[in-house]
């Protein structure tokens, strides 16, 4: 019998950084590629999930999220950014938070709420890859804008001619992945005067807020009520507290936002992990000074690998946040990116991932041209880190 089966999404292929993991595990070489720390979570987190368990607190928890998470999300969120809030402007946990299955469920959320038949989104080059799929989904079509090399700060008077009447929402992430830069006041002013200008939305992921180098202060949507009242910010515990296995991420969003997105969110995860909820939500109350002291851990290990590169032939670009960095290979290889990497990986031993499949299909030919760059994730043990830059310095 024959089928009438078509794919929604016929383009879509296998995420690079699926591929690249796989490829690192067949030939057994250095995984830098895909962004996962290799140190365990934080003996206490574990001992809390394990007690959580023991105790019995296993079933459904409500689909919003525990309401002692909730609190305490905004708690840290009143001390992280202050600054520019008022009592008036404070979240409020129980109404402006919602626990998700991981960042990337708070992001389909997000875009399913805001996005309709026929709206533009406008999104930056390159570009984590689960935000177009997730437009096209809900019948939208993605405005792409590359970022300026190699500094990957945004073009401001493109992004405002790019707008037109079926713009719908900007969907930025700082710090960003993959290229390690972050967004300046100077930046979320000019977001925020866009937005308003316009009658824009915007989505804000922040799943590295809490990783910025060389005393650089994350500029999150938080910091700016107004802006705020016209986005959802989405954030990762599992980068925060590595554990990217446990899927917990969450999103923030004024009480209109975060009534649509409720409405979603309950048919596609229904609530998420409770025992992992009861953890991190003793984490945040008890062990705050993990997520303070969390920029100058990775900011050391950013500097071991950059330290230890020194003598490579590769041209290291700046990482301001995140725990990436890019590096040109111009000197080394006329290969492609993707090339480079499937060869560093198979006959050096070193798994990276390339920038090119973050870029539109139709512009990868041309990015190629001009650009030579890989990303290597530095969330490694030290002697990881020393292990790789040893055999990449022989390149």
């Amino acid at each position: 019998m024959s089928s009438s089966f078509t794919s929604k999404m016929p383009n879509i292929e296998t995420s690079i950084f699926t591929e690249m993991s796989v490829m690192a595990n067949q030939h057994q070489a250095i995984n830098l590629s895909q962004g996962f720390p290799e140190f365990d979570t934080p003996a206490f987190l574990k001992d809390k999930i394990n007690q959580a368990i023991s105790e019995g607190r296993n079933q459904y928890s409500p689909s919003n999220g525990l309401p002692e998470l909730l609190t305490q999300i905004a708690d840290m969120v009143h001390r992280q950014y202050q600054t520019h809030l008022t009592d008036e402007q404070k979240l409020n946990g129980l109404n402006n938070v919602t626990i998700t299955s991981g960042a990337t469920e708070a992001l389909w959320v997000a875009i399913q709420a805001l996005v309709r038949p026929n709206d533009e989104v406008i999104i930056f080059d390159p570009a984590y890859d689960s935000y177009e799929p997730a437009i096209e989904l809900a019948g939208g079509t993605c405005r792409h804008i590359t970022l300026d090399t190699p500094s990957y700060a945004i073009n401001w008077s493109q992004v405002e001619q790019s707008i037109n009447a079926k713009t719908r929402a900007i969907i930025v992430n700082s710090p960003h992945n993959p290229t390690g830069s972050i967004l300046s006041e100077s930046d979320l002013n000019t977001l925020q005067g866009l937005v308003e200008k316009y009658d824009l939305y915007v989505i804000s992921d922040e799943v590295y807020e809490h990783m910025t180098f060389d005393g650089l202060r994350h500029e999150s949507v938080l910091r700016y009520p107004e802006l705020f009242q016209r986005a959802f910010v989405v954030s990762s515990f599992g980068k925060t507290f590595h554990c990217t296995g446990w899927k917990m991420g969450y999103c923030a969003a004024p009480n209109e936002l975060m009534n649509e997105f409720r409405k979603i969110h309950q048919y596609v995860t229904f609530c998420s992990f409770t025992p992992a909820q009861i953890a991190i939500a003793q984490m945040l109350k008890e062990q705050p000074s993990h997520i303070t002291e969390l920029a100058n851990f990775y900011q050391q290990k950013r500097d071991v690998l950059t330290n230890a590169l020194k003598s490579s032939r590769f041209t290291l670009l700046p990482s301001k946040g995140t725990y990436f960095l890019l590096l040109d290979y111009s000197a080394i290889s006329e290969l492609n990116d993707r090339e480079f990497c499937q060869w560093l990986t198979k006959e050096a031993g070193v798994a990276a991932i390339p920038l090119s499949p973050l870029y539109p299909a139709e512009q990868r030919q041309e990015y190629h041209k001009n650009n030579k760059v890989i990303r290597l994730c530095f969330a490694k043990n030290d002697d990881t880190l020393l292990k790789a830059a040893e055999i990449l310095c022989q390149l």
